[in-house]
């Protein structure tokens, strides 16, 4: 009894009870978050439908250098810092977000502020000609300071909201975008395996044989997930991650695991310094970890290495040792080759680029950068000999494609801005010596995939100057001549910035964009009788 009378009298006593009795019935976290997040409401979302869209161009090198340098005012650590205490903040938070997010995608229509996007498929030369100059002009700044204020589930970067307002509203957005991958998974359904299809309703597929290749929509299940474009897709395993990508109206961070054998999704929580949400950037598989490199996202440029865990989902920034790294860029490539990523070309908003550079992953704990190749002295030309009067180095170019066999750089395709490219050219990594390859029949292409499979080279979708395709295309290696084979079952539409990996006997195709629409699909190639052309493992290629 004296014990219970001394009870009340002790105030740290009180403290800790009326805490917990506050804390209790608070199940709601939306008394916690930040006060700008709070004007998020639906009247900002309806006035985000009335906002038109911004002409973009997909091209790499379309965006004055004027308006790249507004959205670094934030501090590298203090992005980091924001980052880390959003994550903090996710899990009480994915409630209430969740939901503002839900009724925002569906107020907002589809065509909405970015549906004439970075990678709006319309790569005719008159029209980039169009959007390169207006976008130069400074256009579509002016543009994003006059709209009002994005839903935070819609905001693409810190740096695009501060535009609209002031410094206070910048930490807050912040939050939000890193907040945003736990609010997406708790408001997402799962997806169950699909039924098998009645044969009465199922499309009339024609019978093919056993040994033709053949397309089909993977039965996909578990998590959902946002469709996506200019993503990056790498195999480790038999685990397919997906990261970043953007949709018809923003750019995202979030990471997406598919199981190539199960094809069943999944979105893992992931800790340390996550990359600002990015496109057209390049993932490259080192051991079980995942190195990106560069990216964008509005009229944003990135030059940031960032590395992946893929045991623990851990993200962070390695130390890079020396002064010298590459100019910042997107729409580029990069191959692993003996402890070196060979990084091509690309963009940096100005202009395309045609320079290699080297980032030694030997050791995590000290990368450095190294130029292997420099830049032409007129980026829109090809430098030429001056005896044989012959290009010495390709073109300037994004959205093209590159793949590492043996020592040997293969560069296909891609957009300088103003021409579609059908050439190839190989770069001997160990001479240090271009090559054009001359080819009779050629295919102009970009935004496609390129999967080196055995002693061939499978190219499929992508963009030819005119419209998407969703052709198959195989490139011998050895005798360095396309060829066109014969596929079979339903396609997938024509398409172009997706992603595809070689798995088992089959290739996955995942997302993409056919100019009005980004799709979220999975596809599989079946190789079928090709599929012995993976255990081509001793060619030479002679150019």
């Amino acid at each position: 009894a004296p014990a219970r009378d001394r009870a009340p009298s002790s105030p740290q006593k009180l403290k800790v009870i009326r805490s917990q009795r506050i804390a209790a019935p608070s199940t709601s976290p939306v008394e916690a978050r930040p006060p700008p997040l709070a004007a998020d409401s639906d009247d900002t979302s309806e006035a985000q439908d009335r906002t038109p869209p911004i002409p973009r161009s997909h091209t790499p090198g379309h965006l004055a250098s004027k308006s790249q340098d507004r959205r670094r005012k934030p501090s590298e650590l203090s992005i980091r810092q924001r980052s880390q205490s959003a994550v903090t903040l996710s899990a009480p938070a994915s409630a209430p977000l969740s939901a503002s997010a839900s009724v925002s995608k569906a107020t907002t229509p589809t065509s909405a502020r970015y549906a004439s996007g970075a990678e709006n498929g319309d790569p005719a030369m008159t029209a980039l000609a169009r959007q390169d100059s207006s976008a130069g002009s400074g256009k579509e700044a002016g543009s994003a300071t006059s709209t009002t204020r994005r839903p935070a589930a819609l905001r693409s970067t810190s740096a695009i909201a501060s535009r609209s307002g002031t410094g206070p509203g910048i930490a807050p957005t912040t939050a939000s975008r890193t907040a945003r991958g736990a609010s997406a998974r708790a408001a997402a359904t799962h997806t169950p395996f699909p039924p098998l299809a009645d044969p009465k309703t199922a499309p009339d597929v024609p019978a093919a044989p056993s040994s033709g290749m053949y397309w089909s929509r993977a039965p996909v299940s578990g998590s959902a997930h946002t469709a996506l474009r200019a993503h990056t897709t790498t195999l480790v395993g038999s685990n397919v991650f997906v990261f970043g990508g953007c949709d018809s109206r923003a750019c995202f961070n979030e990471l997406y695991v598919l199981d190539a054998d199960s094809f069943y999704w999944s979105t893992p929580t992931v800790v340390g310094d996550v990359p600002v949400p990015l496109r057209a950037m390049t993932c490259t598989a080192v051991g079980k970890k995942l190195v990106i490199f560069g990216g964008g996202d509005g009229p944003a440029y990135y030059n940031d290495v960032y590395v992946l865990d893929t045991v623990n989902f851990r993200w962070s920034r390695p130390r890079i040792v020396g002064d010298r790294v590459p100019s910042k860029r997107r729409a580029h490539t990069a191959c692993l080759y003996k402890n070196g990523i060979y990084v091509f070309g690309g963009g940096d908003g100005v202009r395309a680029l045609n320079d290699i550079w080297r980032l030694d992953v030997g050791d995590f704990a000290k990368m450095s950068w190294k130029l292997v190749s420099g830049p032409s002295s007129s980026p829109s030309s090809e430098r030429a000999s001056p005896i044989s009067r012959e290009p010495t180095a390709p073109k300037a170019r994004g959205y093209h494609t590159a793949n590492m066999v043996g020592s040997k750089l293969i560069i296909y395709g891609g957009s300088d801005g103003g021409e579609c490219f059908n050439d190839v050219w190989v770069y001997d990594v160990d001479a240090h010596a271009w090559k054009p390859v001359a080819i009779p029949v050629t295919f102009r292409r970009l935004s496609h995939t390129a999967t080196i499979v055995g002693s061939y080279l499978f190219v499929i979708g992508g963009h030819d100057g005119n419209e998407y395709s969703h052709d198959v295309l195989l490139l011998n290696l050895v005798t360095m001549s396309w060829d066109r084979r014969k596929v079979y079952g339903l396609p997938p539409s024509g398409r172009g910035y997706h992603g595809t990996v070689l798995y088992d006997s089959r290739l996955l195709m995942i997302g993409g964009f056919d100019g009005s629409e980004v799709f979220g699909d999975v596809w599989l190639l079946e190789l079928a009788v090709h599929a012995y052309y993976s255990q081509i493992s001793h060619f030479t290629i002679e150019v």
